[in-house]
């Protein structure tokens, strides 16, 4: 049975566009079926199904279906629900769900059973534990949660693709990240969401905070407020703060151009770089690129090209110029693709035409990784380059952050950093890469998985012995 051909859909159907559909079928042969029938005809993939109960002449069932968007999930169950035999009593978006009553809670390490133990871990025995810290601030790192906990703060002024969605809207995505700071570097992170832009009030509420915290992972804040934000932080606080939109981004890009560039023969500091998007990610990407020993690399902006000799450059583009665009190229971001070896998106779909693509170097790497949808899709230049990377996770290469965020604080808490510096950013993406045995090393195998357990302690050892080695660490390793 053919799919029905829908504009809108991807070819994608997958978990975060799901949902359970109660549905009571009619008893009798072909019901089922036919209704499996429908849903495959609208493109969508039957994921589970589960009895729920049997009632006189019908069977009660719960169906999980994938969609590939809310509106193609939309018109699954309109047609299901057009079915003669079938009632659909509710559908249940799994997604929302997940996130029903928030994905965190606050579980104390310490039980409360007895009258002791309330006057050990309150009054009057902490009182004792107070008069400690006071009598010498640094047992607050041993004696509370500082040493394993980091404030993820956001404005909500840059939240994923949405844009500006305020504070309450980033809750959710700031407890994601919360979660995945426990899953995969076991540290204790707590979402933190501003009802502030203006980055005098930001930096003063972060700082007024900081006592509580041993790091600060800075997300979401809109360019190019986050760059003086996270820097005032890093002159005022001795605790790390680190932008993960902009440091976790070119951690994980040049661990994955690292093998990249071993997969085609090339080296670094011998390839033509050429990235779309010249904001946060963009310049953090490109400073990370240069640090690590990149020579020429070429930004683009949605007017093209960003050289010296363009009148509209604000004080960061004009940074960037100073830094990049060694040739003095002008013209398209489609002109200064030919003849390069690698390109980076960290913009818009279309940003780029696979046409242009196809007029850069033999052997060339591609990291298209506009979310959802790549500035290129892999599908248009499979066969015109060596190497593919997305941000997309149903694409071979994704280049995701939680590869980098998570080790780098567990590195830096471990021992008791007071920075995240450049030389602790360039050994967390050398430690990525080397997470890719070179036997294994494939145009479709350049990145380890985000589900590899081995990354985070990778990380965190070779972020861990670079504090020590530039001097910000106060304590050797961990305790």
């Amino acid at each position: 049975m053919t799919a029905v051909e829908h504009p809108h859909v991807s070819s994608h159907p997958s978990a975060q566009f799901s949902a359970t559909l109660r549905v009571h079928l009619e008893n009798k042969p072909g019901v089922f079926a036919a209704l499996a029938g429908v849903i495959a005809e609208q493109g969508g993939l039957l994921d589970a199904i589960d009895l729920v109960r049997v009632e006189k002449g019908t069977k009660v069932r719960d169906v999980t279906v994938l969609a590939s968007d809310a509106e193609h999930m939309r018109l699954i169950t309109e047609a299901a629900q057009a079915l003669d035999d079938v009632f659909v009593e509710h559908v249940s978006d799994r997604t929302f769900l997940l996130h029903l009553g928030g994905k965190l809670e606050v579980v104390p390490k310490a039980p409360l059973k007895t009258r002791d133990d309330l006057s050990m871990a309150y009054t009057p025995g902490v009182a004792r534990v107070s008069q400690a810290i006071a009598d010498d601030p640094g047992k607050a790192w041993t004696l509370t949660i500082k040493q394993n906990t980091v404030a993820v703060v956001s404005d909500g002024s840059a939240v994923l693709g949405l844009g500006d969605v305020g504070p309450a809207a980033a809750l959710p995505v700031m407890e994601g990240k919360a979660v995945l700071f426990k899953e995969f570097g076991g540290i204790d992170a707590f979402p933190i969401c501003l009802d502030a832009h203006d980055p005098d009030e930001i930096v003063r509420i972060v700082t007024a905070l900081a006592p509580v915290f041993g790091g600060v992972n800075l997300e979401d804040i809109s360019s190019p407020r986050c760059f003086e934000i996270e820097g005032r932080l890093r002159e005022t606080l001795d605790i790390p703060v680190f932008h993960d939109d902009q440091h976790g981004t070119a951690i994980v890009v040049l661990a994955g151009l690292i093998n990249a560039l071993r997969v085609v023969g090339k080296r670094l500091e011998a390839v033509r770089i050429v990235i779309t998007g010249v904001g946060a990610a963009g310049i953090a990407v490109t400073k990370t690129l240069l640090a690590a020993g990149a020579r020429d690399v070429v930004g683009c902006d949605r007017k093209g090209v960003v050289h010296a000799g363009r009148d509209d450059l604000d004080s960061v583009k004009r940074e960037f110029v100073s830094l990049t665009n060694p040739r003095g190229i002008t013209g398209s971001a489609d002109d200064a693709l030919e003849g390069a070896d690698v390109f980076i998106g960290l913009s818009s779909p279309g940003a780029v035409s696979a046409e242009a693509i196809r007029t850069m170097a033999p052997g060339a790497v591609v990291f298209a990784m506009a979310n959802p949808t790549p500035e290129v899709l892999p599908e248009e230049i499979e066969g015109d380059v060596a190497v593919i990377a997305t941000g997309r996770s149903d694409y071979p290469n994704q280049i995701n952050n939680v590869l980098a965020f998570p080790g780098v604080f567990r590195g830096a808490l471990d021992v008791r950093a007071s920075t995240i510096n450049d030389e602790m950013e360039l050994a967390a993406a050398h430690a990525i890469a080397d997470v890719v045995d070179g036997t294994d090393l494939a145009p479709d195998y350049v990145i380890p998985s985000v589900f590899n357990r081995d990354v985070a302690k990778a990380v965190a050892s070779a972020v861990s012995e670079a504090a020590v080695r530039t001097g910000v660490a106060r304590k050797e390793g961990r305790s």
